[in-house]
């Protein structure tokens, strides 16, 4: 799979296309770059198409003015109109929730239903507290090569540590021994992490309650009791925000990365099921 880049009027983006069918814009979250797939697994490339943008400030689409979620939106549905698609179905993931949740609200002529994973729907990290801080030191620029060099670097001696060490990160569950199954699919996802100009700008960011209160779409919001990065109170906070929401809270081992595991059948079932219900049929031209 290889990317392309499209010229919009509020500038450029990356983003890769694969499959036919139903069109889904997937948002991805921090560290990540249109080349995330793990949020793919379950969708049926002969009824779906999938998109994915890179957000501004990851990949090759450049952060210039486009660093408010809001500001990220209007640079998708410009994406969109260029690939003559609307009625599609938005998918935020993680830091990409609030960017899913602006353009549901700003551009409902586009979207036809909105779908929020282990999504951030207000602001995330307090400034003063000890992870903001610690990722404003490693994840700066000039820092994130390195640190993900380094990451990448332990992976090729001993996946199954640097997995052992990243899931407190992503469960609150007690560390347990992981299946060697599970380990490949997040040392696979991993792979191609950078954090680019991307993340500290994603921690920065916060979102109106009135934007989630005017989206009309109907919308799924998947999130594990078990988070261990963004919490459970954020989606239920979502939920009594949007009109016409539906929560799912699932009790899976992984947490926040409720697509690895044996568990996650789960979140696969219920986020189809969710689309299949009235299923768009709109396809790039």
């Amino acid at each position: 799979m290889s990317s392309q880049i499209a010229k919009t009027k509020y500038g450029y983006i990356e983003y890769c296309i694969e499959g036919k069918g139903s069109p889904i814009v997937f948002i991805h979250g921090g560290h990540s770059n249109c080349y995330e797939t793990l949020c793919h697994k379950g969708f049926d490339l002969n009824r779906f198409q999938l998109i994915t943008p890179s957000r501004p400030g990851y990949g090759k689409t450049p952060l210039d003015n486009n660093r408010t979620p809001k500001q990220a939106a209007h640079l998708i549905a410009a994406l969109l109109d260029e690939l003559s698609l609307s009625d599609v179905i938005v998918y935020g993931i993680s830091a990409g929730g609030l960017t899913a949740i602006e353009l549901a609200g700003n551009h409902p002529q586009l979207v036809n239903k909105l779908i929020l994973a282990s999504a951030v729907s207000q602001k995330w990290l307090d400034p003063k507290g000890k992870v903001y801080k610690t990722a404003q030191r490693i994840f700066s620029p000039r820092m994130e090569k390195l640190t993900w060099g380094m990451v990448r670097f332990f992976v090729r001696l001993s996946p199954t540590m640097i997995a052992k060490s990243f899931y407190p990160e992503f469960s609150s569950l007690p560390s347990h021994s992981l299946d060697e199954k599970d380990v490949k699919e997040l040392i696979k996802t991993m792979q191609h992490y950078h954090s680019g100009n991307g993340f500290l700008n994603d921690i920065d960011q916060d979102i109106l309650k009135e934007v989630k209160q005017s989206i009309q779409c109907p919308t799924l919001i998947i999130h594990s009791v078990n988070d261990g990065s963004v919490s459970i109170s954020q989606a239920r906070n979502t939920h009594h925000l949007i009109k016409h929401s539906q929560l799912i809270e699932l009790n899976n081992k992984w947490g926040h990365l409720f697509w690895i595991g044996k568990d996650s059948d789960e979140s696969i079932h219920h986020t189809l099921k969710f689309i299949q219900e009235g299923e768009t049929n709109a396809k790039i031209d």
